[in-house]
């Protein structure tokens, strides 16, 4: 057992027994800190160097070795591994407690789902899969350990108060009742399919790793070179814009409307390509009632779909990134940091609608990062974007890709998992994973 959990156990069975030094168990005393594994230390992986140095940075995980010594630098007492599978496996002689992943999307849902296998707190960057069948896969095993383990999903603009205002407006009534809800993004970046072999992995590069799960593809520096951008287009790397800003928006929308998991998918969009995911495609959604609300259609739009405009001196395309609500009685129009309610119809003064009083407002979310960070240390505190809520919300943007694919509208069972209407649908639920690479490892 390690010295920190030792402490850790011997102060809880002694409360109100144990008087310790002044210090001794505060937040920032060594044997409060976590030891976190950060796996990715590139790109997104350095955004999170700032909120994980408070704590005890005990493994650093990259496939491209000058970017591992880059971590190294910030973080020279980690022990370093080129694959992920052998840090997590080490998990115990690491006296891990937490785990922030930062990969390439297609190795989402393994390492979340390692994670939690093996009783390790998982802040993972959006999103948390990229099949429908990883997304229940990792939401199942969660929901068996909510309340132990702390999950995050790097949405980190729902710390905006925008989302806040956005919820108050929507669940007071500023619009009426409820009736629809679409999210969209403009990105266009267009691929004609797989890139074509260039020369061979610098020897600083693992390529096969950087590869995981995913079919073995050719070596091309383009799909190394920078970001997301430049593979998550590609079914086997990504799901497109649905994965990227598809999580960021239609989680401002989804936070407003509470939803679980949709009865219904359809969508259309650019003719299919095997290779690359969609630009231009739309989806749509239909969710039962609530306890506050009637039914619901949800939208996302991407590449240039986009809804109807509310009014013809309003351009929703000046958000490249918004959410339109429609109610009985007005809209409201939504970026990340701003909103506007345009009432209708005879009440258009908005007389019916009463605003709460400041000591009613949601409270500030703070730091993003430290919300996941104090919920490890207590598993009792809820965060904002757990398993569960951005598990439910990639399989409906997910399950929009499938009815893309499909080419006809799909009744889905959330229950099962299973599209009850078109049997070869189910066919594009999963993926096919490489020898070696185990979802639930």
């Amino acid at each position: 057992m390690q010295r920190r959990e030792f402490m850790r156990n011997a102060a809880l069975a002694g409360a109100g027994l144990l008087i310790a030094p002044s210090g001794l168990f505060g937040a920032n005393a060594p044997s409060n800190k976590l030891n976190i594994a950060l796996i990715g230390v590139g790109g997104r992986g350095r955004a999170h160097y700032d909120s994980i140095a408070t704590e005890n940075v005990a493994a650093l995980c990259d496939v491209n070795e000058e970017r591992l010594a880059i971590g190294v630098k910030r973080f020279p007492q980690a022990k370093t591994y080129s694959d992920w599978r052998k840090l997590l496996d080490d998990h115990k002689t690491l006296g891990l407690d937490a785990v922030v992943c930062c990969t390439p999307d297609h190795h989402h849902a393994f390492i979340a789902n390692w994670c939690l296998n093996r009783n390790l707190h998982c802040y993972m960057e959006k999103p948390l899969a990229i099949s429908v069948a990883e997304a229940r896969t990792v939401r199942a095993n969660w929901l068996t350990k909510k309340g132990k383990l702390a999950t995050q999903v790097g949405m980190q603009r729902h710390a905006l108060s925008n989302f806040n205002r956005v919820r108050e407006l929507i669940l007071d009534g500023a619009i009426g009742e409820l009736k629809s809800a679409s999210a969209w993004g403009n990105r266009q970046i267009r691929r004609d399919g797989y890139l074509p072999a260039q020369g061979e992995p610098p020897k600083t590069l693992n390529f096969d790793l950087w590869l995981g799960p995913s079919p073995v593809h050719a070596f091309n520096p383009e799909y190394v070179a920078g970001g997301c951008l430049k593979w998550n287009m590609f079914w086997d790397f990504g799901a497109g814009q649905i994965g990227d800003m598809g999580s960021h928006t239609m989680d401002l929308l989804w936070n407003a409307v509470d939803a679980t998991l949709p009865t219904s998918a359809e969508a259309k969009g650019d003719k299919f390509n095997p290779d690359v995911t969609p630009v231009e495609c739309e989806s749509h959604f239909e969710h039962p009632a609530n306890s506050w609300r009637g039914p619901l259609k949800t939208s996302w739009y991407q590449g240039g779909a986009m809804p109807k405009s509310p009014k013809e001196f309003i351009d929703l395309n000046k958000i490249d990134h918004g959410v339109l609500f429609k109610g009985s009685q007005g809209f409201l129009v939504a970026s990340f940091d701003t909103h506007v309610v345009l009432p209708y119809g005879k009440e258009a003064d908005m007389s019916y609608y009463k605003p709460r009083t400041k000591d009613k407002l949601l409270p500030p979310l703070g730091h993003f990062q430290q919300q996941w960070i104090d919920a490890c240390k207590n598993p009792s505190l809820k965060t904002a974007c757990d398993f569960e809520y951005s598990g439910n919300m990639i399989e409906q943007l997910l399950l929009g890709l499938v009815a893309y694919r499909a080419g006809k509208k799909l009744a889905y069972d959330g229950a099962t998992g299973q599209v009850t209407n078109c049997p070869e649908a189910n066919a594009f639920l999963g993926r096919k994973y490489r020898d070696g690479w185990a979802l639930n490892g």
